[in-house]
């Protein structure tokens, strides 16, 4: 009964860890799926310079196809998982503890391998003005619009300040991108009469501040401790199922090969051998339950009785 018990809340457990690979996998594809996006922008604004090898080397482990690839797997397994819980079976509980260990090793090969602090200064956002003179341009069409969705989406302007703007390029104005309430015109309205409804600050510390770590890398981060964590717990309550189960199937052999065969206490179990036999001839019956013995003397007497009664006659 204890064993089944046991049994029995190993399950439970293993499918509040299944369902939480289920859910922590999609969060973690939802949220590097987000980032994914800031990132390309990043990207194509420090294309060529040493903030875009900073920003690959601090997301690289978050956007990584072989991270994707292992939540896509992860979630898989865990049905898996699942299955082999409600069956009880071996197999797949087997299958489902190896598939664990490996994800488990990718995981942690490469979170050692990509941890390292990213190689960059304050200084290194001054090379971002490089990238200022070709806003606008019929050729850079895609630049232009990369600018204008990151001053946006991070509510900045220029690089140190909106005045960057206006010293790389020829523009009278920054880009309508710059205002705070943003519609056509607004930036040369706000130039001319009120500075206030441009972003104040620049695009520069915002960069250096993404590449540093954003509030979404940290949620990655946990994610992906917490599922390494439930991992190592789900394998160890795997492997205990597993030996509950053998444990299980052995038990009822052992059972059967150790208990003793009942006597039948219907046969009577007679003697033929030493002195129990004459109580036998004599009229003993031994069961199970007991057997009375009556003396040889006893038994004798009646021939006794008889052979004094001749010798007088």
């Amino acid at each position: 009964m204890a064993r089944e018990d046991a049994v029995r809340c190993l399950r439970c457990l293993l499918y509040a860890l299944n369902l939480l690979f289920w859910l922590m996998s999609a969060c973690v594809l939802g949220v590097a799926a987000w980032i994914r996006d800031s990132l390309n922008t990043v990207l194509t604004l420090t294309a060529h310079t040493r903030l875009e090898e900073a920003a690959v080397l601090t997301y690289s482990p978050a956007v990584h196809p072989v991270i994707i690839a292992v939540c896509c797997f992860l979630i898989i397994v865990a049905m898996v998982g699942y299955c082999g819980t409600l069956k009880c079976n071996p197999l797949l509980l087997s299958w489902y503890f190896g598939s664990l260990l490996v994800i488990f090793c990718v995981e942690l090969a490469s979170a050692v391998w990509t941890y390292d602090e990213p190689p960059v200064q304050r200084s290194d956002m001054i090379s971002l003005k490089s990238r200022m003179p070709n806003y606008g341009l019929q050729r850079y069409q895609w630049l232009t619009h990369t600018w204008n969705s990151f001053q946006t989406e991070f509510k900045c302007c220029g690089v140190i300040y909106f005045t960057d703007w206006l010293e790389m390029t020829e523009m009278e104005w920054p880009p309508d991108s710059c205002c705070s309430n943003q519609y056509p015109g607004c930036a040369r309205h706000a130039h001319y009469h009120d500075l206030s409804d441009l972003h104040q600050e620049g695009c520069g510390p915002k960069i250096y501040s993404f590449i540093r770590g954003t509030k979404q890398l940290q949620v990655l981060r946990f994610l992906g401790v917490s599922i390494g964590v439930a991992q190592i717990l789900a394998m160890a309550l795997t492997l205990t199922l597993l030996w509950a189960l053998y444990y299980g199937r052995k038990s009822p052999e052992l059972d059967s090969t150790a208990a003793p065969t009942p006597p039948d206490d219907s046969t009577p179990l007679t003697v033929t051998h030493g002195p129990s036999a004459e109580a036998s001839k004599s009229g003993c019956s031994r069961t199970n339950k007991g057997c009375t013995n009556i003396p040889a003397a006893a038994a004798s007497k009646p021939h006794e009785h008889q052979f004094e009664m001749e010798r007088l006659s």
